[in-house]
């Protein structure tokens, strides 16, 4: 299997838009956000959306796409903080190893508030994370089916709490290539998701197979998932490159402006 010709996608259905349909001479291979930063490092991949924390981690060696990444313009319904106690009251917080960004994110907003806890990774189980902590951090399919089955513990949407602190849109994941690499062969892996992205956006039927695929991937009745592809955007306009230098520079320490592939 050729990397030049294989796409990194996260294992969540937040980015199903982009992929269902793709073009059968693209090679797909589906990790959790933070492990496809090693796999695009690694030459796994040609491209793939990594946490942009990751992006500001490894700048030097990487550049971002226009046009699509994983983001929220409010709330994103599945990057949350889930707690058995008042939010002004947690002492420590379970956090998951699969993504950067909602880690550092989370961080950054618990400060603005004035919050202080301690902070143990661990697996992204609810269960397991809230008998050892009193909060928990849960993202992707594994926070969307827990807040539909303990809505009660939903404490904080962080792609919410982005926005009123902030105004700004909060771009999660972005999509990322080596600097090194074809950039002909980026151009058209690029071309191939945003094809898909606006058959997405623009045929009714489409979108209605994207819907019911994802329901039976993610066990999400068909109409949460009409929600939340509205709460979830795989699209970005400059209002949220916006919000996405904000974050890389405000949560990340990342001075530098990001550069774009073209």
């Amino acid at each position: 299997m050729s990397w030049t010709n294989t796409i990194g996608r996260v294992s969540f259905i937040n980015c199903e838009p982009l992929f269902h349909g793709l073009d059968k001479s693209w090679n797909i291979l589906p990790a959790p956000p933070a492990w496809l930063t090693g796999h695009l490092l690694r030459r796994d991949c040609i491209l793939a959306p990594i946490p942009a924390a990751d992006y500001a981690k490894n700048q030097e060696n990487l550049f971002l796409l226009p046009e699509i990444a994983i983001s929220s313009r409010g709330e994103v319904g599945s990057v949350l903080l889930f707690s058995k106690i008042p939010l002004n009251e947690i002492n420590s917080v379970g956090l998951p190893s699969d993504s950067a960004t909602s880690v550092k994110l989370l961080k950054f907003l618990l400060t603005e508030r004035k919050l202080s806890p301690e902070y143990i990774e661990m697996g992204p189980d609810l269960d397991t994370m809230l008998d050892m902590c009193d909060s928990c951090l849960l993202i992707g399919d594994r926070a969307l089916d827990a807040s539909r089955k303990f809505p009660d513990l939903v404490k904080l949407d962080l792609g919410l709490e982005w926005k009123r602190v902030t105004g700004k849109p909060m771009v999660f994941g972005v999509f990322a290539a080596r600097r090194d690499s074809s950039i002909d062969k980026i151009k058209s892996a690029h071309k191939a998701l945003r094809n898909q992205l606006k058959k997405f956006e623009e045929d009714e039927n489409h979108r209605n197979e994207v819907i019911q695929v994802s329901s039976v991937k993610s066990s999400q009745p068909e109409k949460r998932l009409e929600t939340y592809f509205g709460e979830v955007i795989n699209r970005v306009d400059p209002e949220d490159m916006s919000g996405l230098r904000l974050f890389l520079k405000s949560a990340c320490g990342m001075e530098s402006e990001p550069l774009l592939a073209w």
